[in-house]
């Protein structure tokens, strides 16, 4: 899987669709596919990890931009 993302808001969109993805999944009887759905659930976890650590850097980044490096 190759990733692409500007920002974790394009990271976090990522993530709705694959969450909708599951839903709907679910909804048409797809969950009864083993196969697909650990791929799925592996992809989800997967982007969602990425996600989350594009947001605490840019949150990270922000901080040390208004406040300088932390001392101590």
């Amino acid at each position: 899987m190759h990733m692409t993302y500007s920002n974790a808001a394009d990271l976090r969109e990522r993530v709705d669709l694959l969450r909708r993805e599951h839903e709907l999944a679910h909804d048409v009887g797809l969950d009864s596919d083993p196969g697909y759905m650990a791929d799925l659930q592996e992809e989800l976890a997967t982007w969602e990890a990425a996600w989350v650590g594009a947001a605490v850097t840019e949150i990270a980044t922000a901080r040390a931009e208004r406040h300088g490096r932390p001392q101590g």
